[in-house]
């Protein structure tokens, strides 16, 4: 069953609250083109008519209100299947979104009937509101870009309808609004999370907008009810886009042609000697720090790298900036939401399990059950962010009271009531145990995954996840990623693998000053240095050097990426041409996602070793297992004369420390220099090398 039929039968007979067949209140009479209708029969031919309501005697409410009970149960059993498992049976899926159908084709042919037995306007938006739901949970499933467009088109319908306004729910007066005001709440949530990840940040603006006010009016209306979890919520987002903002939408974290390597223009080595070619199918994102931006699961980290693993869809950052600014995803002119944009030709992304805040032993058997079921031409890349000492590992408390886990719980369907504040971790008593009097040397690599109340005198090495526990899995190929201050004792895992060697990049210790002061204590302020040097590394570049969004303009910008997409192929022709170059690289470089990290990787740490602050400095400096080649270290002219472009580009270069010899050729001015390299070409590898001589 192909998705997109519900989509089109939704928008069939559902168009608009401005077309001729909407009734004044907002109903559709339930006809619609005959365009539209054909659409609409596709999607509900075949089965669906052996179970017609109109042959039977059984009144269209009682059919409506037992297709709306038995919806509820399969959407239950869905929503609480694990999102990981590569072989799991996808019939529960289509069994509830079949279901869900049937209910809308129900309410779409009989809207007057059930509106007189007392359908309500909101019930409609939570059928809409399900679908939705389920559109999204497939996507966190599969990574299919699809489903996440399926989502936004039901969500951006409900708001544009505005189905959760209006009637009440059956209860007092202050009771129904107030009822109405939680739903209208509960599903801006929602929509604002799959606009986070699909990249509609104009969208997710307005919403923000909308549920803070919402919960000013709930604060204002409803004085005896407290909303502390809502104003929590509105504090994620709000916390979240300032610290997301400074470079928002001057290019997409996605992998995207205008700015990266088509796949079919990768470098390979010559000969390539009969080696495997990994590709990257499944990845695993982990994150557990104290006072992490995030918004519901999203941490700001996870949400970097999950879109870092993805297409960029054909042509939607350069499309949905116009539709977005002039009619807020509204009108006539907006991009349409079934309008496919996304290249056929390229392979499916990645398959990614975000876990936050996980236990050991669930990591453990996500990652058991991901490395049974990888195929045998997969690698599955590791990420994993936290902290190596629990002393600063405590849960947020925020100035409310409220557990960092309310707006999850919103967003999955929780009920509200049941988020309560004396069941926060945040307020129980501390169990108080000093860090140096651990069993365990505090020299030895490990991540802790705990919060306060988990160590102590109940304290039994259940929150420390070991090097040692992933050794079991390098029977297959992994790509470790490890963004922490204890990441260097990762590097034990390196020659004790048992079949596969495993890659692994792991950060600095230590994370370097910003030429700028931050009036920001918390490590978070922008997220994680070394991931955002992996994710958005120009970005990464700009904020280390003191320069924010607010500095530089689209243009200039564009420029900088085009600078940096020519240091990018030096190195890759560097990396590829190599002899030292260890087996394992080979076998991953052909994978453009991984080829894109490691080249970053390159970048983060020839900037890191050359800035002057951190100049050398073994604690600043990122590592990576197996060794890459001496021909892209930070020492090589490749890689200063890379960073010393791109410093002398943003006026910068007196920040960073070069060997003798190292510099941009006399006479001629970088930003020149910039310009012909951006008017050469739009893609990296058809770059001259002739300026490396500069």
């Amino acid at each position: 069953m192909s998705s997109s039929y519900a989509t089109r039968a939704f928008y069939a007979n559902n168009r608009g609250y401005n077309d001729d067949n909407y009734n004044d209140d907002g109903y559709g009479s339930g006809t619609g083109s005959s365009v539209d209708s054909d659409a609409y029969k596709i999607a509900y031919d075949g089965n669906d008519r052996s179970n017609s309501w109109e042959s039977g005697n059984i009144p269209i409410a009682e059919i409506f209100w037992s297709l709306i009970d038995k919806a509820d149960r399969k959407f239950s059993k869905v929503r609480d299947l694990p999102n990981y498992a590569r072989n799991r049976n996808d019939s529960d899926f289509h069994k509830a979104f079949k279901i869900y159908t049937q209910l809308w084709k129900l309410q779409q042919e009989n809207r007057q009937k059930l509106v007189d037995a007392g359908l309500k306007r909101w019930e409609i938006g939570e059928i809409a509101s399900r679908i939705a739901q389920l559109y999204y949970g497939q996507y966190q499933r599969t990574s299919d870009s699809g489903y996440l467009s399926e989502a936004f088109v039901f969500y951006e319908a409900i708001l544009s309808r505005e189905y959760f306004r209006g009637e009440g729910l059956g209860l007092g007066q202050g009771q129904q609004e107030l009822g109405l005001m939680n739903k209208q709440m509960r599903f801006l949530a929602r929509f604002l999370t799959v606009c986070l990840v699909i990249g509609r940040r104009e969208m997710v603006s307005r919403l923000a907008g909308q549920l803070k006010g919402l919960v000013d009016e709930c604060k204002k209306n409803f004085q005896e009810t407290e909303f502390r979890e809502w104003k929590h919520v509105v504090q994620e987002i709000i916390r979240f886009l300032k610290a997301d903002s400074s470079f928002m939408n001057m290019r997409p974290l996605r992998y995207c042609f205008a700015y990266d390597t088509h796949p079919d223009s990768l470098l390979s080595a010559v000969p390539f000697n009969g080696k495997r070619r990994l590709v990257l199918r499944d990845a695993i994102l982990s994150s557990y720090y104290h006072n992490e931006v995030k918004f519901t699961e999203l941490t700001l980290d996870t949400f970097r790298v999950l879109q870092c693993l993805e297409w960029e869809p054909s042509g939607f950052f350069s499309l949905k900036g116009g539709a977005d600014n002039s009619h807020n995803g509204i009108g006539p002119n907006r991009l349409s939401p079934l309008q496919d944009i996304r290249d056929p030709t390229l392979p499916p992304n990645p398959r990614k399990v975000i876990l936050y805040r996980p236990s050991v032993t669930h990591l453990l058997v996500v990652l058991s059950t991901i490395c049974e079921e990888l195929p045998s031409d997969g690698i599955l890349l590791i990420y994993l962010s936290a902290a190596g000492d629990c002393g600063v590992n405590y849960p947020t408390k925020l100035s409310s009271g409220i557990s960092q886990n309310a707006a999850e719980k919103i967003v999955q369907g929780s009920d509200l009531d049941a988020v309560s504040p004396s069941s926060s971790p945040v307020n129980s008593p501390p169990v108080i145990s000093s860090h140096k009097d651990d069993d365990k040397g505090s020299n030895e690599g490990y991540l802790w995954l705990g919060s306060r109340g988990s160590k102590g005198v109940y304290y039994q090495g259940s929150n420390y996840f070991y090097p040692c526990d992933l050794i079991p899995f390098t029977r297959k190929p992994l790509f470790l990623v490890v963004d922490s201050n204890n990441s260097c004792g990762f590097k034990a895992i390196h020659g004790e693998e048992k079949g596969e060697t495993a890659i692994m990049l792991l950060s600095p210790i230590s994370r370097a000053p910003s030429m700028v002061a931050s009036t920001d204590s918390t490590r978070y302020q922008h997220g994680s240095q070394f991931t955002m040097f992996l994710t958005a590394p120009v970005q990464a570049f700009c904020l280390l050097v003191g320069m924010s969004g607010m500095d530089i303009d689209k243009d200039t910008y564009d420029k900088a990426e085009k600078l940096f997409s020519l240091s990018l192929s030096e190195w890759e022709k560097a990396l590829v041409s190599s002899d030292s170059l260890h087996p394992v690289w080979d076998e991953v470089l052909a994978d453009p996602f991984l080829r894109r990290l490691v080249l970053r990787f390159i970048f983060c740490r020839a900037v890191l070793a050359l800035y002057s602050p951190t100049y050398n400095r073994e604690e600043f400096l990122p590592s990576c297992l197996p060794h890459l080649p001496a021909s892209v270290s930070p020492d090589d002219p490749i890689s200063q004369s890379a960073v010393l472009r791109l410093a002398g580009f943003f006026g910068a270069a007196e920040h960073f420390s070069f060997s003798q010899g190292i510099s941009v050729a006399e006479g001629t001015n970088v930003e020149v220099l910039s310009a012909a390299t951006v008017g050469s070409s739009d893609t990296p590898e058809s770059h001259s090398l002739e300026d490396k001589n500069h």
